[in-house]
């Protein structure tokens, strides 16, 4: 699904001089690479406050402490993601409301926000599935007339570009009031082992959230504030410095590649093609198809069998989840996210996919439908 090897081989020699940078000097814990990392990419999403952090999953936790929030408070998200946007929810004692998802594009209904916003709610908080952004222009309105905070889970896609209706535009992540992201290796930009942010426009809640990463300390050994434990390594920073003026570039490989497939599957009724939301670019940290009639499990397999992956992002609604049953949802309450579940693939997506590879890819797609 990535070819992390071959995007090192090409940039071998700038990660392996910093790293041994880092190495020489032993400034392992909050070392100079970090403090150059936050500032390089506060530039770079032109946000004031980048607070680095050691995954995207405690940037969400932290994001969530700095708001202060009471146990059964509401944060109400989307059914469609990986767990941890709702964890983190559950681990602080806050109450996750679920939101169902648009058929088409995967991201976090509009309506489906406001039928469930209540006296309780306290926070939305969208997911920036497979690489665009949520329709953030709805979400804020919904959220200025209910007063309502909003945390952008952005793991998903660094480097996205949303544009509202008064032709202002704002960096995934920089809309609401703490936007968070992952560096996974496999995301766009990933670092060699985990590592995350929060951003934010707000120096309060900046202050607020750097002490909470840092065991709830603003002076060594004074702790205003419960915190954790939670630093994004220095060597983790140094190869973050070296892949983040290449963002772009890696962004616009996957977009060639998306458009490649695209036009490749286009007339084929038995596939539709991911589906764009206007106001946001796509930075395609997944390929995602909806496979029709009921065969996405034999369209994976058949793949497989020809040593291509392919992988389903998600295979079971978060609702349905064994630990998320004490939320009293059932089976049939989501059922665009149910549906999805059944029928999506994700095919490889990376920044050295060769022609060959995308011929070979979309050849044996098409060959299926037609057996």
């Amino acid at each position: 699904m990535v070819d992390l090897h071959g995007q090192y081989q090409n940039i071998k020699n700038e990660i392996d001089s910093s790293i041994k940078s880092v190495l020489e000097n032993t400034d392992f814990i909050n070392g100079s690479e970090v403090k150059q990392f936050q500032k390089n990419l506060e530039k770079y999403l032109d946000v004031k406050h980048v607070i680095p952090c050691a995954n995207g999953t405690d940037a969400l936790q932290i994001a969530l402490m700095a708001l202060d929030l009471q146990p059964g408070d509401e944060i109400i998200t989307t059914n469609f993601t990986f767990v941890a946007t709702l964890e983190v929810i559950a681990l602080l004692g806050l109450k996750p409301i679920i939101a169902d998802v648009n058929p088409d594009n995967f991201n976090i209904s509009i309506e489906s926000i406001r039928k469930n916003i209540s006296s309780r709610t306290k926070v939305i908080l969208p997911v920036h599935l497979f690489g665009q952004c949520a329709e953030m222009e709805e979400i804020i309105l919904l959220a200025k007339k209910h007063n309502l905070k909003i945390i952008e889970d952005g793991a998903q896609s660094l480097g996205t570009k949303y544009s509202f209706s008064n032709g202002s535009s704002f960096m995934a992540g920089t809309m609401g009031d703490f936007g968070i992201t992952s560096f996974f290796p496999s995301k766009n930009l990933g670092c060699y082992g985990d590592g995350g942010a929060l951003f934010t426009n707000n120096d309060e809640l900046a202050g607020m959230a750097r002490s909470i990463a840092n065991h709830g300390m603003k002076i060594r050994y004074y702790h205003d504030h419960i915190g954790i434990n939670s630093r994004l390594d220095t060597i983790q920073a140094a190869i973050l410095n070296v892949k983040l003026p290449k963002l772009d570039t890696y962004n616009e490989a996957r977009s060639k590649a998306a458009s490649f497939y695209n036009a490749a599957f286009k007339n084929c009724d038995q596939l539709e093609i991911p589906s764009r939301i206007k106001a946001s670019s796509h930075i395609f940290h997944q390929y995602t198809l909806i496979v029709k009639n009921g065969r996405r499990d034999e369209l994976r397999n058949f793949l497989q069998s020809n040593n291509i992956p392919a992988m389903i992002y998600y295979p079971v609604p978060l609702h349905i989840q064994k630990a998320y049953q004490y939320l009293g949802y059932k089976e049939g309450d989501f059922p665009v996210t149910e549906q999805l579940c059944k029928s999506v693939i994700s095919l490889p997506m990376h920044t050295e996919l060769h022609q060959d590879q995308l011929n070979h890819i979309t050849e044996n797609v098409l060959a299926f439908f037609k057996k």
